[in-house]
């Protein structure tokens, strides 16, 4: 199996990282828990968890898995995120979302 092959079935995994505007954290974070009903219902997805940061509400944290790179792509192209991504962008400091793709060990 080539690396690309092989790339391309492993777990696509990644975090983002973004901060709300002040006065916003309440906003994001239930923009978030709305979101992430739709992209845990997603069939490729594994894991969404959005988190807020415990000394800086402000600051969020989620960590996502997806079955593969199709599954990735799917979520990416999918309905719900055209709109969370312009109502996100329009509640947070960064232009947006911070992505760092992670792999296993």
């Amino acid at each position: 199996m080539s690396d690309a092959s092989a790339s391309e079935s492993e777990p696509t995994i990644l975090h983002a990282t973004f901060t709300a505007r002040p006065g916003e954290g309440d906003r994001v974070a239930e923009l978030l828990r709305e979101f992430s009903v739709e992209v845990q219902a997603e069939t490729g997805n594994v894991v969404f968890d959005a988190t807020r940061l415990v000394d800086d509400p402000d600051r969020f944290f989620v960590y996502e898995v997806y079955r593969d790179h199709a599954a990735f792509q799917a979520h990416i192209s999918a309905p719900a995120g055209v709109p969370f991504n312009a109502a996100l962008q329009e509640l947070i400091v960064e232009p947006s979302s911070q992505l760092t793709f992670l792999r296993r060990l």
